[in-house]
């Protein structure tokens, strides 16, 4: 039997429901550690079950940093309304809001990135690179390393979170993910600057 104690403590850590908690602590035989394993393995599988079903509901959220001088809004995508309306996927928004406006990303994941857009940051690049006296294979490494770095600068999915860089903005979704129990997705996003 876990105690009230630790059932409270992993409710609080994770986000996750009670009853889950307390009975990933039982699996766990009262240890925290393992009983945190088991709710990611188990927030993983059941949202491997749910990878046919639609993101179809949400919300927009709009943020306006600055004194105004900074505008974002967000359409931020889950299963079903009633996740939409609670306060956890409200701030998740807001945070994804506020990475927008800090960061300034151009695309929502690298996928949407087009080729010709890549081709001219690779032309950029190349020039850059002209002159350095460096073999072609060393300046054709350099400029793929540069736009693998520019594709992750650019695109939302990719970039460091502003509030915890050793996660990137995926792996703020899959969390939350795993803690709703939907599937979450960003829709589209627009910043606009002064």
């Amino acid at each position: 039997m876990a105690s009230i104690d630790l059932v409270k403590q992993l409710r609080e850590e994770t986000g996750i429901a009670i009853m889950d908690c307390k009975k990933a602590l039982e699996e766990a035989n009262g240890d925290i550690k393992r009983a945190r394993e088991i709710l990611r393995e188990k927030g993983k599988e059941s949202l491997k079950d749910r990878s046919d079903r639609s993101a179809s509901q949400g919300l927009i959220e709009t943020y306006i940093h600055a004194g105004g001088k900074i505008g974002v809004m967000l359409h931020l995508a889950s299963e079903s309304d009633f996740v939409a309306r609670s306060d956890e996927f409200k701030k998740l928004a807001h945070e994804i809001c506020l990475q927008i406006a800090a960061a300034k990303p151009l695309f929502v994941s690298e996928a949407e990135i087009s080729p010709e857009f890549l081709d001219g940051e690779r032309k950029i690049y190349q020039k850059q690179m002209a002159d350095s006296g460096k073999p072609a294979k060393i300046i054709e490494q350099v400029v793929e390393g540069k736009l693998r770095k520019y594709k992750q600068e650019v695109s939302l999915l990719s970039q460091p979170w502003v509030k915890d860089t050793s996660k990137t903005i995926n792996d703020l979704l899959d969390e939350s993910r795993r803690k709703i129990g939907e599937r979450i997705e960003i829709i589209k996003f627009i910043r606009y600057e002064i």
